[in-house]
């Protein structure tokens, strides 16, 4: 099937890529530790214990296990919330910037 045929979800899954790795979320001041589930060139998926809203602006960054490579810094916003278990969500973030 041509890019064009697909679908835009499955567009968006195709060029996600799983991560699962501590990063550290700044919001107003505060910082709270959370995990990257997925990773794309436009967005992260992150689960945090604590609660954020649609449009919260969010600055990310990641830190990189290479010393050859440098970490990921990033200005974002939520776009999505989803409830888990407790007081932890899981959150679509969108980047605005990277650092």
């Amino acid at each position: 099937m041509s890019q064009t045929g697909r679908d835009y979800s499955e567009k968006r899954d195709f060029i996600r890529m799983r991560v699962d790795a501590d990063v550290v979320l700044i919001h107003e001041g505060d910082q709270v530790s959370a995990v990257c589930i997925d990773l794309s060139s436009s967005g992260m998926q992150v689960e945090a214990p604590r609660s954020f809203k649609v449009g919260d602006r969010l600055y990310v960054s990641i830190d990189s296990e290479h010393s050859a490579l440098s970490g990921l810094e990033a200005e974002t916003e939520v776009v999505w919330v989803k409830a888990q278990e407790g007081d932890s969500q899981k959150l679509g973030l969108s980047i605005l910037k990277m650092k």
